[in-house]
């Protein structure tokens, strides 16, 4: 089968797009399927026997060069003038206007492929796509949750205004989605609640849980474990990530244990994570690593005692698939998909539950024996459950769906 797989960013270092991309392709060819990645920047690493395919932009997000002023040669493009001024306008164009490079570059290559798999950009210009080609879309869980608890959670109005224009493409996203006949998804509950929040039946879903990667994350018993560390993996001023109710319960359990919680990113200068901390009075017990590459992220969790995951929700997960192949245990909440991910091979507390998140780590670290027996349970279920090459039959299963149903038209 040749697979063409759209996705408008494919970061490797930050966010699961890049995850995705990189590894679905991987586990695509090694099934013996031709594969070719259609890409925005950042674009994704991939392993040998694939084809990127680079649709620059104006790339105004790059950290190294954030918000750059375009050239009037570069503006003089239709596409990247329509980019530059949704930028300029605190709004977050990407998703569209990669839909629409997309649309040109493939409109007369379609017949190239038997299938156009776009991961999420949602864009007018994939609707077009799939008239010329059978189509399938992964939405990997509702933004609209994304939207709403950053808006909630944004002080004073201006903010609250600015989240709303930076989440405006969502409506496109929904109207796109209701128009596409195949969708895959990566947990039963973000099925559910896409289905709800984009109004499309649920039937036109299909579930393929992600994989994760273990030739990276796997246990290194070489690695002496240190005491008390509690490590955390999500996006630290994310409202949507939990971190605002991990510091109370790390401040709680200090009180009678030496702990010290590692977080992994960076911390932003006056933003509401630096706030809280130094309201709470817990700068000490924090490590923030900034940017890290994977096989430094697997020696932390060698290194740590718990992984804690405190997402007010999540669509599938990664981190706590991740920390489970590392063979460390797992306490999460029963935001989105967590439950189907971790099981009962961790603890699950309700999210945005500080004292139940407490309670969750005093039970751990008090507990050796407990910690041992999650640990292993939870490496166990992913070997089991959550590898690209189930992912991979699986999407190859609802390629042949939509390319079956297509031909029927």
């Amino acid at each position: 089968m040749k697979i063409c797989l759209l996705s408008y960013r494919g970061n490797p270092h930050c966010g699961g797009q890049g995850v995705y991309v990189r590894n679905l392709s991987k586990a695509l060819v090694d099934l013996g399927h031709s594969v070719d990645i259609v890409s925005g920047p950042p674009y994704p690493h991939l392993e040998n026997g694939l084809k990127l395919i680079r649709l620059p932009s104006l790339d105004l997000y790059n950290p190294d060069d954030l918000f750059r002023t375009p050239t009037l040669g570069e503006l003089s493009n239709p596409v990247n003038l329509i980019e530059w001024l949704g930028v300029s306008t605190m709004g977050f164009p990407e998703p569209y206007t990669f839909g629409l490079r997309a649309f040109r570059y493939l409109k007369p290559r379609c017949s190239r492929y038997d299938i156009i798999h776009d991961n999420q950009s949602l864009s007018y210009g994939i609707q077009r796509i799939s008239r010329y080609a059978p189509t399938v879309a992964t939405i990997h869980h509702p933004i609209t949750i994304d939207r709403d608890i950053a808006i909630r959670s944004a002080s004073p109005l201006w903010k609250k205004l600015k989240q709303v224009r930076w989440y405006s493409f969502v409506g496109m996203q929904k109207k796109v989605a209701r128009k596409l006949p195949h969708i895959i998804t990566v947990s039963k509950s973000s099925g559910r609640d896409i289905s709800r929040q984009f109004k499309i039946p649920y039937d036109r879903f299909r579930i393929v849980p992600n994989g994760i990667d273990t030739r990276l994350f796997y246990p290194l018993p070489e690695i002496k474990r240190l005491k008390n560390q509690i490590m955390v993996t999500n996006s630290a001023d994310t409202p949507l990530k939990g971190l605002d109710y991990l510091l109370p319960a790390v401040k709680e359990i200090s009180r009678n244990h030496d702990v010290r919680l590692l977080v992994i990113g960076a911390l932003k200068k006056g933003g509401a994570v630096e706030k809280r901390v130094r309201q709470l009075g817990i700068g000490h017990l924090l490590t923030f690593t900034g940017r890290i590459d994977g096989r430094e992220l697997v020696r932390h969790y060698a290194r740590s005692t718990v992984a804690v995951i405190p997402s007010i929700y999540e669509g599938f997960g990664l981190p706590a698939g991740e920390a489970m192949a590392c063979r460390i245990p797992v306490i999460g909440t029963t935001g989105g998909a967590l439950p189907e991910v971790i099981g009962s091979t961790g603890i699950l507390v309700p999210p945005a539950d500080s004292p139940s998140l407490a309670k969750a780590l005093r039970d751990v670290i008090e507990n050796p024996a407990l910690a041992d027996r999650l640990a292993r349970a939870g490496y166990q279920r992913v070997q089991d459950e959550f590898t690209w090459p189930k992912a991979a039959a699986k999407t190859v299963a609802a390629y042949r769906e939509a390319i079956d149903a297509y031909g029927r038209l």
